[in-house]
């Protein structure tokens, strides 16, 4: 199954959720893992 293309605009909403205090730190995690934030970061990366 192939993964959807991550959302830099959604993992900042988990990431300001987390900021705000508004969701616990696994949650926030469990939201950037399945959000695609390592794919993310390692396009970066190559750049």
């Amino acid at each position: 199954m192939e993964r959807p293309t991550p959302d830099p605009h959604k993992l900042l909403i988990y990431w300001d959720e987390w900021e705000k205090g508004e969701t616990p730190p696994g949650r926030v995690m469990s939201n950037l893992k399945t959000g695609g934030l390592r794919d993310l970061l390692e396009r970066l990366a190559q750049d």
